[in-house]
């Protein structure tokens, strides 16, 4: 709920520019930068669900410290604490859906996918409803969401960390600096991350400017999870055994056209239409984005490779509001949708000049990965 309405909460609430609104979304996504690498690092040194634990209950505080913070510098701390929390269980989460057998990654991954957007769908809808009452209220019931997560990782999620001998054990840094493909599978989906996640700084901006009130952004957003929760498992059933890179390409691609078609319209139904386009794109990866990277980690380094999947994520909540905002203030809508779509033209292109590294090694996903040559398959 916050942090859907975080960029109307502090231009309309607190009274921030645009630029300023964006630096601390951004100050979010550094939070989570940290938070992606720690939780991944804790997955694998204390459990799956003891770190998903700590996470939802340091969300709860985060999230109350940053609807309560008065000054600059206490929003931008709270900012960042929200990030380094709320993200936590993603790379502990994935990793114990990693855990699983291969066979059942594509499925699972995207059963989680489904599951998080039905929450966002409802939320979404009850936020555009609830903000009248003031914004404060968002961060209440977001943190007690939190609360109730916890309590079910605590009654109800089971451990699956694999046990692995101190002996054997590797650090990441030497590994994935010899793992050329995780490296480059993982700055394409930045790029993708940051320019997907102008749906959430650059426009709720454009619809406020086109007349739209946070009622209409949150019932836009809420359509997006409608289309997930409709869609995702007949996307699950038609994409599961299908070519991993052509699908990640084709999604980007739609991904980009998407955004792009919020250059030329205006009304509330136009904004619709432009997120029905992205949001196929969206589901597209998705549906291969846990798996494929799951496909890429050794067993060992299981928690902290998602971690840095995740990580992807994280550096687009970056880099995209903060060049989107800039690139709306200073050169209009119109440059920035453009150049949306010119990025998933790029995506596409990048996603398929490593489409045959990535057959390679999705097809011995089986296999780990030696500590001498992480791209040489040996028996797990």
């Amino acid at each position: 709920m916050a942090r859907s309405f975080l960029v109307l909460y502090l231009t309309q609430e607190r009274g921030l520019s645009p630029t300023t609104a964006g630096a601390v979304v951004a100050a979010v996504g550094v939070g989570d930068v940290g938070s992606q690498l720690l939780g991944g690092w804790l997955g694998d040194r204390i459990g799956r669900r003891h770190t998903m634990l700590v996470g939802f209950l340091g969300t709860a505080v985060a999230l109350i410290a940053l609807g309560s913070a008065e000054t600059m510098p206490a929003i931008y701390a709270a900012a960042v604490g929200v990030g380094l929390m709320a993200e936590l269980f993603r790379p502990a989460g994935s990793a114990a859906v990693a855990d699983l057998p291969v066979r059942e990654r594509v499925r699972a991954f995207g059963l989680l996918f489904w599951a998080a957007n039905l929450g966002f769908t409802v939320s979404t809808v009850a936020a555009g409803v609830l903000v009248q009452y003031g914004y404060g209220i968002l961060f209440w019931i977001n943190a007690s969401a939190s609360v109730l997560a916890a309590l079910i990782v605590w009654r109800r999620v089971p451990e699956t960390r694999p046990s692995t001998p101190m002996a054997t054990r590797r650090a990441l840094l030497p590994v994935l600096l010899r793992d050329p493909l995780m490296l480059t599978m993982a700055a394409i989906h930045v790029v993708y991350f940051a320019t997907f996640l102008q749906s959430f700084s650059t426009l709720p901006l454009v619809m406020a400017s086109d007349g739209h009130g946070p009622g209409t952004y949150g019932a836009v957003l809420a359509l997006n999870g409608i289309v997930i929760v409709v869609v995702q498992p007949i996307a699950i059933r038609l994409l599961d055994g299908r070519d991993r890179a052509s699908v990640l390409a084709a999604s980007m691609l739609l991904g980009g056209i998407g955004s792009g078609l919020g250059a030329v319209v205006h009304s509330g139904a136009g904004h619709a239409g432009a997120i029905l386009v992205w949001t196929l794109g969206q589901i597209g990866v998705a549906v291969m984005f846990g798996a494929t990277f799951a496909d890429l980690a050794p067993a060992d380094l299981r928690g902290r490779y998602m971690g840095v999947a995740s990580t992807t994520w994280s550096l687009g909540a970056v880099l995209g509001p903060l060049l989107g905002t800039a690139l709306l203030d200073h050169a209009g809508r119109t440059a920035l949708w453009a150049a949306c779509s010119a990025t998933g033209l790029a995506l596409f292109a990048a996603q398929q000049a490593v489409a045959p590294a990535l057959r390679r090694r999705t097809a011995a996903a089986a296999y780990d990965v030696r500590p001498t040559d992480p791209a040489t398959p040996t028996p797990a």
